[in-house]
């Protein structure tokens, strides 16, 4: 135990070895449900028959990639094939423009090349210290009503759907599934977590998912796992990108469309999580960016070659970070966890419901919000841009289009306020280039 302590310097980061695996733990049993929604949404366009190679893809490229994170780049970060990204590459990119899925595979692993590079040459950390602390908070606190809408719409208390296109239908409350026992199972297992962090106990959240779930199967309101153990293969997505396939105008423009959400979906929750864990400084830096960034474009082209949409850092770390997860400790214990279940143990994961995980979902939300304090709303040219981010990322089911909106916003008010020199001069690219990825969205070009 005394490698990993000093090796991921504990006594630093006020943490210990219980903790550390406590919310690797935590921050697996909120994910785990990508295991089984990634090949659901992929095998609608490859195919069936890629279901089982889809299951161990997931599990290899989110175990892979979040070791990465814990053993390099030491953050309490985990990743995975990316939710909204996945639904990008199906409905729109194969089943919408018509693209075979072996094309999409290799623009993300196109775009991982590029972001390789970016990250390399530090380009990418220098995007990200060069947004205004008060667009870092309010990504983060945006983040947070993300994941609490997340949490509501999976377990079916809202009615909302995000269409074949990408878009999010938003119809409300979902009165009549009030009664239903998962919703009253949700409803358990909130205030549970509730009581429990009232009461200051540790691993709260990671208590309310298994109490929620053993109560859910013995009642019978979801189903016992059926089998223990499962075998991996890959062999129907492994090294399937056609290269040549991208070679014409349209398909460049898919490399474009996946590099920017990418890029800023990435952007936003490696900000948003670093702000929650504590590790941003005083003047607004990311620290070890570079290697937070690098692992995640690594991540994302060895999941391409695995077979699999874009792998990115996900927002459920949080859940860990909720947990006092402060080094790649966490990180690795999530990697493992991805790795021994996800491949060998993956029905034990699907049996964890909706309703179980919920409400984790919903606690992170409320704890994320609180980042929006920081804003000084004392001055609006840095309060609305905030605020615009905070409404745009849950109500748009997209944290780059949060980001944007965020960026223009800031932009134009410092400008036009007289205050052009509180503007770094990547903002101006940054909000053009949202400009260009919005007409790009909207057909314009």
């Amino acid at each position: 135990m005394g490698w990993f302590e000093n090796y991921f310097e504990f006594d630093r980061h006020g943490t210990d070895m219980k903790t550390e695996i406590l919310a690797g733990l935590t921050t697996f049993m909120t994910m785990a449900y990508i295991l089984f929604v990634n090949p659901s949404i992929l095998s609608d366009a490859m195919g069936k028959e890629a279901f089982n190679s889809l299951v161990a893809v997931t599990a290899l490229s989110a175990g892979f990639a979040t070791i990465l994170m814990g053993l390099y780049a030491k953050k309490p970060f985990a990743l995975a094939p990316g939710m909204g990204l996945n639904a990008y590459f199906a409905y729109s990119v194969v089943i919408g423009m018509g693209y075979d899925w072996r094309v999409a595979l290799a623009a993300v692993f196109v775009e991982g090349l590029i972001f390789i590079v970016l990250s390399v040459t530090k380009v990418r950390s220098a995007i990200i210290h060069a947004i205004p602390l008060s667009q870092k908070y309010a990504v983060g606190a945006g983040i947070g009503l993300f994941l609490t809408f997340i949490g509501l719409n999976d377990v079916g208390l809202l009615t909302a759907v995000v269409n074949d296109s990408g878009v999010l239908q938003f119809t409300g409350l979902n009165a009549s599934a009030l009664a239903n026992g998962d919703i009253l199972l949700f409803f358990f297992g909130l205030f549970l977590a509730m009581v429990l962090i009232a009461l200051r106990v540790k691993g709260s959240l990671l208590i309310s998912i298994i109490t929620t779930s053993v109560i859910g199967w013995i009642t019978g309101v979801a189903p016992w796992p059926e089998h223990l153990f499962s075998t991996p293969d890959i062999s129907y997505t492994f090294m399937q990108m056609d290269l040549q396939g991208l070679l014409n105008v349209g398909a460049l423009g898919v490399v474009f469309a996946f590099f920017m959400v990418d890029f800023f979906d990435t952007l936003g929750t490696v900000t948003g999580l670093s702000a929650k864990a504590g590790f941003i400084t005083k003047d607004g830096k990311v620290p070890d960016a570079e290697k937070v960034l690098l692992t995640d474009a690594i991540g994302t082209t060895v999941g391409a070659v695995l077979g699999t949409s874009t792998v990115t850092t996900y927002i459920e770390s949080a859940a860990g970070i909720e947990e006092g997860g402060r080094t790649g400790m966490t990180a690795l214990v999530t990697g493992l966890l991805f790795l021994g279940i996800g491949l060998f143990i993956a029905p034990l994961a699907q049996a964890i419901p909706a309703f179980a995980t919920a409400p984790a979902l919903v606690i992170v939300g409320y704890y994320m919000l609180s980042a929006i304090k920081d804003v000084n709303f004392a001055d609006h040219t840095e309060a609305i841009p905030a605020f615009l981010v905070l409404i745009t990322i849950p109500y748009t089911y997209s944290i780059a289009d949060g980001i944007g909106i965020g960026f223009i916003s800031y932009t134009i008010l410092k400008l036009f306020s007289g205050r052009r020199d509180e503007i770094h001069p990547l903002m101006y690219a940054l909000s053009i280039i949202f400009l260009a990825y919005f007409a790009y969205l909207g057909g314009a070009f």
